[in-house]
């Protein structure tokens, strides 16, 4: 039964990558939990490495809200599952906010989150080299579509002399066009605004030096240069969301073995949530330095990351190559993407060049390209019968990584959603199920419900064994 509830958000969104949006998210976050609220967060699209930036905020998963994924009911359930107890939530866009799947199209923009979801959108603007120009550029935002929800703008690498004089000139500019959006705030020009990057984007909080310190005192100069009530106000302003009763938990039945260390990490949040509705319990255990897998697993989960980073310490760990080898061959089900499909190599190039020993279940290597070889939106369709997926069923996942395989696999057929390209990938021999597509389980949540199912009856299979 479905019900409306109250739930304050908003999102940040921006023109185009690289204007600040990540950075005033983080900051602003913690300046709200600095102030004992209660705060949601989630990532508009695909990307894993932001989120991972806002549970190092605020000590919570983050999710992911992305419509090329799931549909806008879906897409909405899981926003409200993920927020019930938030005092508000904060949405990050992603690329510019009316940036979508293709060159010419809104499609899963932030954007079309921000209308599937009722979001308020505060617009934050780079006003570094401009003056009167930043009003057209704003101007052009709002007036893009009919209803661009924008409520609010924050003004970014802006210094505090100039900011009351900006301020003035882009309201009462937007006022006389007969707009009546406030600015919120502004972010200065200074150090502590700045992240480092590597070869896949921002590096992860746990490589990066300080991170708390750094991300609590933003939190302390947005909470200076920021108007919080401005913001609240915004917020609370979001129309009711419509939310059903989520469906039960299942009690656990079967242990499923989760990959996660500095080398591996990449999951949806959604993804995992729903394995444990179907009775998974999920244990992590570590590539790198344990020796073995984790008592009583039946099912492995070898998901994305940088194990191109830690090649020689994963290679080194000559016991928990043999485990996950043995393991995949006595029939245990196996789900594993990009980073986790590179471990499971026969060799891996690490980043110093050096080609080192894997897994090897799949007979090939992983090496290094000099350009980025796959990135964007896939949809993924079986070429024949597996016990995941079947002959002509689908699934819908994304790509980015440098690294590229001798053997990516035959079993399905990926395609960018405008048609423009397909390549032939994924590994789908009985129980394993492998390549370098990031899988979203809502695009198909009969994949998810066969692998639990795949993995209770091996853990069947392996108490009968136990018993003799």
């Amino acid at each position: 039964m479905k019900h409306k509830e109250k739930r304050p958000r908003v999102m940040f969104a921006a023109a185009a990558s690289g204007s600040g949006k990540t950075t005033a998210v983080c900051g602003l976050m913690k300046a709200f939990k600095q102030k004992q609220y209660k705060v949601a967060a989630a990532k508009c699209g695909p990307d894993y490495i932001d989120p991972i930036f806002h549970q190092e905020v605020l000590g919570i998963e983050s999710e992911n809200l992305d419509l090329f994924f799931c549909d806008n009911p879906t897409v909405c359930q899981l926003f409200a599952e993920h927020t019930k107890d938030a005092d508000i939530s904060v949405i990050e866009g992603v690329m510019g906010y009316y940036d979508g799947i293709s060159l010419s199209s809104t499609e899963a923009s932030s954007y079309a989150v921000a209308k599937a979801l009722n979001i308020p959108v505060i617009l934050v603007i780079s006003c570094r080299g401009m003056a009167v120009s930043v009003l057209a550029q704003i101007k052009g935002f709002i007036e893009f579509r009919a209803e661009s929800n924008i409520q609010g703008i924050l003004l970014n690498r802006v210094s505090s002399m100039l900011y009351p004089r900006m301020k003035q000139m882009i309201e009462e500019g937007l006022q006389g066009m007969g707009y009546s959006v406030p600015v919120v705030g502004f972010i200065p020009e200074d150090d502590i605004f700045q992240w480092k990057s590597r070869h896949l984007g921002l590096v992860l909080p746990n490589q990066l030096e300080d991170i708390k310190k750094q991300i609590t005192a933003m939190g302390k100069v947005l909470a200076e240069t920021v108007d919080f009530g401005q913001i609240l106000k915004i917020a609370g302003g979001a129309p009711e969301l419509e939310v059903k009763q989520p469906s039960e938990m299942q009690e656990p039945q079967v242990k499923v073995g989760i990959a996660r260390d500095q080398a591996f990490g990449f999951y949806y949040k959604d993804n995992l949530k729903l394995l444990r509705k179907l009775g998974c319990e999920l244990v992590e255990f570590s590539p790198l330095v344990d020796e073995k897998l984790p008592e009583g697993i039946s099912g492995l989960l070898l998901g994305g990351g940088y194990p191109e980073m830690h090649a020689a310490g994963l290679s080194q760990n000559i016991s928990m190559r043999s485990a996950v080898k043995e393991a995949i061959e006595n029939g245990m089900p196996c789900l594993a993407e990009c980073g986790g499909f590179m471990y499971l190599h026969r060799q891996l190039e690490g980043v110093d060049g050096e080609r080192y020993p894997m897994v090897g279940i799949i007979p090939g290597e992983a090496i290094r390209e000099e350009r980025l070889v796959r990135f964007g939106y896939v949809d993924i369709c079986g070429k024949s019968d597996g016990v995941y997926l079947k002959e002509g069923e689908q699934l819908r996942g994304h790509e980015f990584h440098y690294w590229d395989s001798s053997q990516n696999g035959s079993d399905c057929l990926a395609g960018k959603p405008d048609g423009s390209k397909a390549w032939q990938c994924i590994h789908m021999t009985g129980n394993l199920f492998a390549g370098y597509p990031h899988i979203h389980f809502y695009s198909n949540p009969v994949f998810a419900g066969r692998f639990a199912r795949q993995v209770k009856q091996y853990a069947g299979r392996k108490e009968e064994t136990d018993e003799y």
